[in-house]
């Protein structure tokens, strides 16, 4: 493979980190590994992180920025406060076709959260998400678009919770689950217990 610019082959390289750590694991991925992937030598690994761990942060780190920077997009022309929470809910970073691999990357942590490093990662990556959606239920709660009966810090955590746990059991791929009897989906009863039905639905 060419030479590419610093940046480029930064983001080339946790584009390829992902895809292994999601298929082989983060212990069980050398970088060795990751170059023959990339194409590229394992010096050039050590040109852009100090070691694997570095490599993982940089991970985390970056599936936060994204996530945020899609949730902006995906909320442009919403025309009110219970719009923009409808798209939120139904935009799940770890179940969407750019999320996954770095969402199943990250819950791989839970193997190496004593690091003080990926701890820290995770900790502002998950806080970021939080102070996002929490900003957006309090902005439906001052338009009374949803109640003020809970703060709007545990609802945006009651969201996280709930994501994190669709996308871990669809990254385990249990069949049926987030679904009822109805065929109502998880993400459908969340909706309605916020924000109510869509005006006009009998749902």
């Amino acid at each position: 493979m060419g030479r590419l610019p610093a940046q480029q082959r930064r983001e080339q390289l946790l584009d390829c980190a992902a895809k292994l750590f999601s298929r082989r694991g983060y212990a069980r991925t050398t970088t060795a590994e990751l170059a023959k992937s990339a194409g590229v030598t394992e010096p050039i690994i050590y040109r852009h992180f100090a070691s694997k761990r570095d490599l993982f942060v940089a991970l985390i780190e970056r599936a936060g920025e994204e996530t945020i920077a899609a949730w902006r997009r995906h909320l442009k022309g919403a025309k009110d406060a219970a719009e923009r929470l409808r798209r939120l809910l139904g935009e799940n970073p770890m179940v969407s076709e750019t999320g996954r691999d770095p969402y199943r990357v990250m819950l791989q942590a839970i193997t190496v959260a004593d690091d003080p490093e990926i701890h820290k990662a995770i900790q502002t990556h998950i806080s970021a998400l939080h102070a996002f959606l929490r900003t957006e239920i309090t902005a439906a709660q001052k338009a009374h678009k949803i109640a003020a009966r809970f703060d709007a810090a545990l609802i945006a955590w009651l969201l996280i919770d709930t994501a994190m746990g669709y996308g871990v059991l669809s990254a385990l791929r249990v069949e049926g689950h987030g679904i009822g009897p109805d065929g109502t989906h998880v993400q459908q009863a969340v909706e309605r217990m916020l924000i109510g039905p869509i005006r006009g639905s009998r749902k």
